[in-house]
């Protein structure tokens, strides 16, 4: 649209398009970020926590873990 100077003649559906191409990035970005936020509040959780869990022995978190179910889908 720049390069045909179609974007004078419509501003609005140009603004429109850059918009939607940005917000698929801004939407990646924030969904990172949360994922980050997530990892550091198990973590301090677990700092906080730790006289209780001192007392789990590992073998028994292991076993959780691996009984769980995968969260991917077959296609």
């Amino acid at each position: 649209m720049v390069e045909t100077m179609r974007h004078n003649v419509y501003p609005l559906v140009c603004l429109l398009i850059t918009l939607a191409l940005t917000l698929l990035v801004a939407t990646a970005s924030v969904e990172r970020t949360f994922s980050a936020m997530n990892i550091l509040k198990n973590c301090l959780v677990v700092y906080i926590e730790k006289d209780l869990f001192n007392n789990i022995d590992n073998e028994v978190v292991m076993q959780r873990y691996q009984c769980m179910k995968t969260r991917k889908g077959q296609l």
